[in-house]
């Protein structure tokens, strides 16, 4: 599931050149649709996968500038894809989101050094965050 981009931002209009592509895995279509709605309308494009395996498929020409996935995706975690992803070399900062409080979900993101964002979260907070990672990977 592709989202179409929208080209206007707080701070005005941008190229499609300017654009990161933000990567963003859930299973809830819901929280996936209104992830990308949100992007969207911050001058990002999303492309929007409902599952690991649509990701994976994708993953070898998606150039993404950060990768927003949620922690538990049905048969495999969050932690997993991006722990497998990682092994093939895979760069991009991550951000994982969950609904979940477990705390071994916690320690896990924090082992692997990426954002962690509880469910329900400010779209705000996402932004920063997503602007941030971007940032470092930049630097």
């Amino acid at each position: 599931m592709r989202s179409k981009p929208i080209f206007h931002n707080p701070s005005g209009a941008i190229s499609l050149a300017e654009q990161k592509v933000i990567a963003v895995v859930d299973d809830d279509l819901g929280v996936l649709e209104s992830l990308g709605v949100i992007l969207s309308s911050c001058g990002y494009h999303s492309e929007l996968f409902a599952s690991a395996e649509e990701f994976v498929s994708a993953a070898p020409t998606l150039e993404a500038a950060c990768l927003i996935v949620d922690i538990q995706l049905g048969d495999v975690s969050g932690v997993e894809l991006v722990r497998a992803l990682c092994a093939e070399g895979f760069t991009s900062p991550v951000i994982f989101i969950t609904g979940s409080q477990d705390e071994l979900h916690w320690r896990q993101v924090m082992e692997l050094g990426y954002a962690y964002l509880l469910k329900p979260f400010p779209a705000e907070r996402l932004i920063d965050i997503v602007r941030k990672a971007i940032s470092s990977k930049l630097n």
